[in-house]
């Protein structure tokens, strides 16, 4: 029972950790950033203060948050606490932030 237990728990570990490198993974190109931020100055956002979440690379974001697009980019934009996000729209996970 207690194997069982242990490996159970190396499983677990090894699950969260592969989805937290893939969330890491993401390589957002300078051209690409440079049109990201040039947008979000000319679309600027209030911010939405999130009780309970983790302002953190793969983090994800309640369904509540309204995410807005960046045109030509697939990834989304919200400001949480005065920073900019960038959320992949399929998972709702962050992918950088932008200070």
């Amino acid at each position: 029972m207690r194997m069982h237990l242990s490996t159970a728990a190396a499983g677990f570990l090894l699950l969260a950790s592969v989805g937290a490198v893939a969330a890491q993974d993401v390589i957002i190109q300078p051209e690409q950033e440079t049109v990201i931020r040039e947008y979000v100055k000319k679309k600027p956002l209030a911010s939405v203060n999130l009780l309970g979440v983790e302002l953190n690379i793969g983090s994800a974001l309640p369904e509540t948050v309204e995410l807005h697009e960046v045109p030509d980019v697939e990834y989304r934009y919200v400001v949480v606490d005065n920073r900019t996000v960038l959320v992949d729209p399929g998972t709702r996970r962050i992918v950088k932030i932008i200070d």
